[in-house]
């Protein structure tokens, strides 16, 4: 509802607004700029905060420990970072983080000639909630027919301004040491 918002801000800013009385939420009547600030940064589809959520759903750890190294080599690299292992997560925490944060990796396993599921309900959330402008990587992992990148990118592509950064990196199974190449690049696309 970001267009609604920022119509509302545009007509309140001439106001003297002593109490902020949301349909869902808290009454608000102390540190109200505060407050507007992040309706405003929220209904612009801003970044509240520097760093990179990564979301991953795994099935036997293959695409956990892949979203672990990422994870490594970024902190590594000076940028803050939080992960979600979407299968056990609160899913309204993970929306909330991808909100959060200007840049998002997502990393699933593909299963049935698609992606895990809780990946999928994950990207469903953000395009109904109008998630954009935000830097994306993206991980797949498969055995013998990765698939869960191509269905990832379709969902993210139909998103307002996001850039997909390259590589894409698949992980067969189980991430080796062949692998590391391609997750660094991916690290440093995400800097």
């Amino acid at each position: 509802y970001g267009a609604q918002v920022q119509t509302l801000l545009k007509k309140l800013s001439a106001l003297d607004i002593n109490c902020i009385c949301p349909l869902h939420g808290p009454i608000l009547k102390d540190n109200l700029g505060y407050y507007i600030s992040l309706y405003n940064t929220w209904s612009l589809y801003e970044p509240e905060s520097d760093g990179v959520f990564i979301a991953y759903a795994s099935i036997y750890g293959g695409t956990a420990e892949a979203a672990n190294t990422v994870k490594d080599m970024l902190l590594a690299k000076g940028e803050k970072c939080v992960v979600a292992d979407l299968s056990r997560c609160d899913m309204s925490e993970a929306v909330a983080n991808a909100f959060r944060y200007g840049k998002l990796v997502v990393a699933a396993a593909s299963y049935d000639g698609g992606v895990f599921p809780v990946m999928h309900d994950f990207l469903h959330h953000l395009q109904i909630k109008g998630l954009r402008n935000r830097r994306i990587g993206i991980i797949e992992n498969g055995s013998w027919a990765p698939v869960a990148g191509r269905v990832m990118r379709s969902m993210l592509e139909q998103m307002k301004q996001m850039e997909i950064v390259e590589p894409m990196v698949t992980i067969y199974s189980r991430m080796n040491d062949g692998d590391l190449p391609n997750l660094e690049a991916l690290a440093d696309a995400m800097m």
